[in-house]
């Protein structure tokens, strides 16, 4: 890939990966509407693992407080709140890890990179998401979750890994309907996203050992690119979030999956 490729790449990613609107799929769209030929399922993880880090920089407190409560559940200190959040955390994973696992050793995941499918997901899940910012009460936080509202979220997020569904928007409609403020909304999806994508990352690592220097080399580059487009995206949204609705996420998905309904 050209550096230009991989900036557009990491663009896309660390603006798309923390807006409600898919990064999936809008890396599929991406070489579609550039002609450069497709970066494949390995590159697209590896732009993954650029937002997880920018995830764990932004929410550091949040992490270092999840690490404690996972100490705590071995026995190493006593932290009741962190490790009851831990756990839900670890229990919303589940579902997306069962899923992944069965689309990857399936060898289903090429199979889901169709436009078409991008456009009609981008649709539905964005109606979806402004129903439950409409009707969502905003008076839940991420210290009130429960075990029932982490296995339902857990679950939203499985939905995700087909494109066009957007794994930030999926579990922000589930975390809304539910009754969580929009920025805790945000706040717990973008926690649940470090274990499901690190299991992403680790799922490619045998790919990794057996592929090219060139390609590691585009997989690094791609990944820091995307870790600091991600970082600026993540602390305008959550800023945005403080004053204004999801709406504009729900007319843009609306608008772009028609578009290439027709498109295509």
């Amino acid at each position: 890939m050209t550096f230009i490729q991989m900036l557009l790449l990491a663009i896309v990613q660390g603006v798309t990966e923390f807006l409600p609107i898919s990064s999936s799929g809008h890396l599929i769209l991406l070489p579609v509407f550039t002609g450069y030929a497709d970066q494949g399922p390995m590159i697209d993880i590896a732009v993954h693992v650029g937002s997880l880090l920018a995830i764990i920089a932004y929410f550091f407190k949040d992490v270092i407080a999840l690490g404690k409560g996972g100490l705590a559940s071995i026995g190493i200190g006593q932290a009741p709140a962190e490790r009851r959040l831990f756990w839900w955390i670890i229990i919303g994973t589940i579902p997306a890890v069962i899923v992944g696992l069965f689309l990857k050793t399936g060898g289903y995941l090429e199979g889901f990179r169709s436009t078409t499918l991008v456009g009609i997901n981008l649709i539905i899940y964005g109606i979806l998401l402004g129903v439950a910012d409409r009707l969502g009460r905003q008076v839940k936080s991420f210290e009130d979750m429960t075990l029932k509202d982490g296995i339902i979220v857990g679950l939203a997020q499985a939905l995700a890994l087909i494109p066009g569904t957007s794994r930030s928007g999926v579990t922000m409609t589930a975390a809304r309907f539910l009754g969580y403020s929009r920025v805790e909304a945000a706040r717990f999806s973008f926690l649940l996203s470090i274990p499901a994508v690190a299991g992403a990352g680790i799922l490619i690592v045998p790919d990794l050992m057996d592929a090219n220097s060139e390609l590691l080399k585009e997989a690094l580059i791609t990944g820091v690119l995307t870790f600091i487009a991600a970082f600026a995206t993540m602390t305008f949204l959550m800023q945005f979030l403080r004053k204004a609705s999801m709406m504009v996420f729900v007319v843009y998905r609306v608008l772009m999956g028609v578009a290439l309904l027709i498109w295509f």
